[in-house]
């Protein structure tokens, strides 16, 4: 299996998305941490997932609970080779919706807190633990494709979601000599509870059409691309953006 015996981060793997990803990193033979900021949530899911799940409490919001959670890690398995970041603020609808000059500071903050700032902070952690052993590892962070077409809602969610396409290609240049690989992925519309059941059915079959498959995609389609790329088959590539929205977004 490509990734057997990789020790994996998945944040935000308590469902959707994250849980997919953790899931799909373990049948591939990850031992994946999977983590939420709710041990009981985390401890249901990695009981869930079929192969070696290891529960974790962690909050990316938090600088001491990063600290913390990279410590329990560490010591309980000595090394880090793969993250995903995909923890992300909760889908606010009424937020979304909100033009870009009604946005208050306080809301841009705490989406800007998680989406980026969160992912900057455990991004460092990893990558100081990688450096230390000196093996190289793959970073993988969820951006989003409105950062590459522009949009006209979700200005908070898209301005931190930019930034995450900017540290993935910081890191890639600054270490990419040591063997660390970083990878952004731009979702179009993934079928998830937080997004596709806060919809109408007109909103929903209206974003269906969007793109070239004429469909929504599903998180497991998502987590296939991000345990390819966490893999050694894409050794000789980083810094990528990779579109996963069913042809919307053609680059």
């Amino acid at each position: 299996m490509l990734l057997e015996g990789k020790v994996a981060i998945v944040t935000g793997a308590s469902r959707g998305i994250g849980f997919e990803m953790a899931s799909e990193f373990a049948a591939r033979g990850a031992n994946v941490i999977v983590c939420s900021r709710d041990m009981a949530s985390s401890k249901k899911s990695a009981s869930i997932i079929k192969g070696k799940a290891f529960p974790e409490q962690l909050d990316i919001a938090d600088p001491s609970s990063v600290a913390k959670f990279m410590r329990r890690v560490l010591e309980r398995h000595k090394r880090v080779d793969i993250l995903v970041n995909n923890a992300g603020y909760v889908f606010d609808r009424k937020l979304w919706y909100k033009k870009f000059h009604e946005v208050a500071d306080d809301e841009f903050g705490r989406v800007v807190e998680v989406d980026l700032k969160g992912s900057v902070r455990i991004s460092q952690a990893v990558i100081s633990s990688m450096l230390k052993r000196d093996r190289g590892g793959v970073i993988i962070s969820v951006s989003s494709t409105p950062v590459i077409s522009g949009y006209t809602e979700g200005a908070p969610y898209t301005v931190a979601k930019a930034g995450i396409i900017a540290m993935t290609k910081h890191i890639a240049l600054e270490y990419g000599g040591r063997n660390i690989r970083a990878y952004a992925l731009a979702l179009g519309n993934i079928a998830t509870d937080a997004t596709f059941n806060s919809m109408t059915a007109s909103e929903k079959k209206k974003a269906a059409m969007e793109n070239a498959m004429k469909r929504w995609g599903t998180p497991k389609e998502v987590a296939r691309v991000a345990a390819s790329i966490a893999s050694d088959d894409f050794s000789f590539a980083t810094g990528n953006t990779i579109v996963v929205d069913g042809g919307t977004v053609l680059l």
